[in-house]
This record gives C-alpha cells, structure tokens and sequence, in this order.
C-alpha cells in the first residue's frame, strides 16, 4: 500500500475507535503508533525480520513527540489560564460581576439573562475554561432566574451558551492550542479573539431580549436599582479590568514600542493578581487547594490528548495526508468561499460526537494547510489572495472560526460538555433539559459565524494594529 492508503486506513480506524467511545488521545495515541509502525515496515517491504526493526524506529519517532512539542513555552499559558478562572472565584470576582451586569442591565426585556450573558463573558476575560464558567454561574445566576419566574431549561441554556465565551474571549487554552498546532503568533491570535468574543456576547443579548419582547410572560425585566447602587456595583468588578490589561499589555502594548513582556509572563503575573485578590477575600488553604488540583486535573485532561495526538500528527506527515488533502481541496472547481463554509459545517457535525480540544487537535494537520492553500498560501500577500487577507491574517482569521465552531460544538448534543456540567451542578435538571434551554442560542451563534464570515475585520482589525 502506499503512504496516503496506510494514512486513510489508519485515520478511519481513528475514528471508529473514537465514535465506540475510547478517549481521543488514546485512540489517536494508538493510531499514530500503528500507523507510524505500518509505514517503516512497508518501507521494509513488508519482510518479517524486520518488523521489529520498524517497531523500533516508530517507538523512537514517536519518542521525541511529547517532550520536543510539550515543552514549548507556549503551553506553560493553559495552566496559568485555568488557574487564574480557580482563582477567580475564590476572589468573589464571579458574584460580584453577576451583582454589577444585574444592577445595570436587569431592567430591559429579559434583563436578567442578558446580565447573565454579559458577566460570563466578563468572567470569561480572566478564565481560560469554558467548563469552569458555566459550572460558577450555574450557581450563581440559575437561582436567580428560577426566582423571578424563568423557565428553568432557558435559564439553564443561557448559562451554558454563555460559558462558552470562555473559548474565544482571551486568556483562551483553545486559541493558545490553535496558535501551537498550526505554528502561529500566540499574541495576536489572543488579540483576535476580543471583539469577536464581545460581539457574541452582543448577538446573545440582542437574540434574549427579542425572545422577551416577542413572547408574553419570558423573562420579565428587573427594576428598583438606583444609580447610587449601580455605581456602587462597579468597583468590586474593577479587579477584572485590572487582570484584563496586565495580560495584554504582555500581549500588545497599546501605547506602542515594543510589549512588556511574553504572554506567558503576562498569564502568571494574571494569575498572581488574581490569587492576591482571593487572599484579600478570604480564600482559605484547602479553598486554594482544591483551585490547584482543578487546575492540574484539566491541565493533564489537555496535556495528555496533546501528547497522543502529536504521535498521530507525526504519523500523518509520514503518511503525507495533509498535503493530499490540500491538493484535493485545490481541485475542486467549487467556490473557494463555499470550500470553506463546507469545511465549518463539518466541524459543527463532527463538534456533536467529539469534544471541542480533540476535534480541533485531529483535524487541524489537515483541514489547515488546506484553507491556507486555497488562500494562495501561508505567504501570500493580501493583493494576491483569495479571500482578501495575507497568509498569517487568514490563519488567524480561520483561527477564530474554528474556535467559535468549537464553542458551538461546547453546546450540541449528544455530547455538549458545558450542557453536562451545567446538569451536573443542578439536581433539578437534566442534561435533556439543558439542550432544550440552549436551541435558541444555536441561531445566534451560526449568525455569528456567518457575519465573521462576510466581515473579517470584525476579527482582523486589532491583531492588525499590532503590527
């Protein structure tokens, strides 16, 4: 067999291992390794004796994956990210957001849920975890919504749409993930990803508050504040705003010359911000703790399906399935345009069956060469291109449309993990319940989509004023 038949044949075997439910860093492990074996024992001519000699070869290529890619710099950032989200909470940063977005938004048609949206997106500015934002305001802001009359399965849909946020508003593990997979600027992708993560906020809201003024009786607005009260609402959340700037002025500096320092450096001095605040608040040891194994526990979950998919990654550039992939898209006499909402539509289908981390980790070696081939290349010039933009702008641009893809696929079932853990926190609902709360937001986000789409300035303009 040639190479591109042992790559498909091994890939689809990925994937059926995968839809049987074996987790994907180990299906992807086991997968890279069969492969790579199969591949130095073809280039043997299949002769028995030296099956083990190939076995050798594969078991030391595939060696030097997880400690040559692992210890990039670049991934120190998800652990820093994670803990800062712990941290956060224990600081009584989320109670007080949710406290602030109430007093100042709870009086327009369906108030309460649009505060809801606005403070996990402000959470989501100093959480690098999808799941831990919708597991805290799960909590916080359901209680509240069930109080004044909401049905209890939207309630539990905003939170879960919500905390998805979390995966484009920076510090982001998912884009710090991209930015190493596809080899690309970690600061400006965490740039692209504010105003689009803050216009998905906005499309929230405006898609909350239609619903309330559209149907009687949905989410009756919240009055009786004062801006005496408002206002007093305001410094607690400050603290926010403060860890927000640290991370990017080591990102970007606004004020020009050159940054203040590398986004690792910026995600620990966050995450020291943040831990100061929490013992200003009254964290205790085991509350600190418990912040830090949390933190190690989905630090390893990301770490080790890292590690098993690079060894699948490694095989497929043996295999040479990206470049055929990427050969095959060129072909095609389509639109390039509709290549590329073909490919976002597969992401939405394969989003419902796989987690966000992995469908991105396994698909990324293939489908990414690919849209930079129908751009004209990763060096191409704007005047030059496809779809208007230079090569590193159209990485990061499809970035944060495969991010926002995997936020969608945080929320489809059958297997949504933020509608899992939403009803893994509350006893009065079911996971069934949850992905009924959470339909509606499925039209905002494919609006979303569909205009960062057509307008990719939307995502372009400030990784752009970095230079």
């Amino acid at each position: 067999m040639e190479p591109i038949d042992i790559g498909l044949a091994v890939s689809g075997g990925m994937l059926v291992m995968v839809l049987l439910g074996m987790r994907v860093a180990f299906a992807a492990g086991a997968a890279g390794m069969v492969g790579l074996i199969w591949i130095f024992w073809a280039k043997f001519g299949y002769n028995p004796d030296r099956f083990m000699k190939a076995v050798t070869v594969a078991v030391k290529t595939a060696g030097q994956v997880p400690h040559s890619k692992v210890s990039s710099q670049a991934l120190s950032l998800i652990p820093t990210f994670i803990l800062i989200g712990y941290l956060a909470y224990y600081a009584g940063l989320t109670r007080a957001l949710f406290e602030a977005a109430k007093r100042w938004f709870a009086w327009v048609p369906g108030g309460l849920a649009v505060s809801t949206v606005f403070a996990t997106a402000g959470f989501a500015a100093v959480s690098g975890a999808s799941v831990a934002t919708s597991a805290v305001f799960a909590r916080i802001a359901i209680p509240e919504m069930l109080k004044i009359g909401y049905d209890k399965r939207f309630a539990a849909g905003v939170v879960a749409a919500g905390g998805t946020l979390a995966s484009l508003i920076p510090p982001s593990a998912i884009l710090v993930i991209y930015a190493i997979i596809v080899e690309q600027d970690v600061g400006k992708l965490l740039l692209a990803g504010f105003i689009p993560g803050a216009f998905s906020a906005v499309i929230y809201g405006l898609l909350i508050i239609g619903m309330a003024m559209t149907i009687k009786g949905f989410g009756p607005p919240v009055s009786g504040f004062t801006w005496k009260e408002r206002f007093a609402a305001l410094p607690p959340a400050l603290p926010i705003l403060f860890v927000v700037f640290t991370i990017i002025f080591f990102v970007y500096n606004p004020f020009g010359g050159d940054a203040f320092g590398t986004p690792t450096e910026g995600g620990a001095i966050g995450a020291f911000v943040v831990f100061l605040m929490a013992l200003k608040h009254g964290m205790r040891w085991s509350e600190f703790k418990d912040a830090l194994l949390e933190t190690a526990k989905l630090s390893v979950m990301i770490f080790t399906i890292i590690w098993g998919v690079l060894i699948y990654v490694r095989f497929l550039g043996f295999a040479n399935l990206p470049g055929a992939f990427a050969d095959w898209i060129t072909s095609l006499t389509m639109s390039p345009m509709l290549i590329l909402i073909c490919i976002l539509l597969a992401y939405a289908v394969l989003g419902m069956f796989m987690d966000a981390i992995g469908m991105l980790l396994l698909t990324l070696p293939v489908v990414y060469p690919a849209v930079m081939a129908l751009n004209g290349g990763e060096f191409v010039s704007a005047a030059d291109s496809t779809f208007g933009m230079s090569g590193p702008m159209c990485a990061i641009w499809f970035g944060i449309l495969v991010v926002k893809m995997a936020e969608f696929c945080l929320i489809t079932p059958p297997i949504g993990l933020n509608c899992f853990v939403v009803a893994g926190v509350r006893d009065d609902l079911s996971v069934q319940d949850v992905f009924k709360g959470v339909t509606p937001f499925f039209i905002a986000d494919a609006a979303t989509i569909a205009l960062l789409v057509a307008f990719p300035a939307i995502v372009l303009w400030l990784p752009s004023q970095a230079g």
